[in-house]
Parts: C-alpha cells; sequence; structure tokens
C-alpha cells in the first residue's frame, strides 16, 4: 500500500504541473499530458479504494 500511496502522490504532482502548464500559459502539450495523468490517477485511485477496504477487513 506504501508504493501505491508514492504513485499516487508522484502522479498528482505530474498532473498539477502539467494542468498548471496549459491553464498559466496555454500549452497543449501538457493539457494532453494532463488528461493522460488523470486517466491513470483514476486506475490508481480505484485501486488505492479496493485495497484501503481490504486493509480495514
Amino acid at each position: 500500500m506504501e508504493k501505491l500511496l508514492n504513485d499516487i502522490k508522484a502522479k498528482v504532482e505530474e498532473f498539477i504541473k502539467d494542468a498548471d502548464l496549459q491553464a498559466e500559459k496555454g500549452n497543449k502539450a501538457a493539457g494532453m499530458r494532463a488528461r493522460k495523468a488523470s486517466l491513470e490517477l483514476e486506475k490508481m485511485l480505484k485501486e488505492f479504494r479496493k485495497v484501503s477496504i481490504e486493509a480495514s477487513k
């Protein structure tokens, strides 16, 4: 679970960096990277939910 949390933190930082670049400078490539990161985050967060539920049992 620790590795999953570290992966989520890294992906969130990546998403924020790219989303900021798109919002502030209109960088289209950064927007594409941010959207890709958001999809990957969605998968990671679903996995976290599953692992968290198992750990609480």
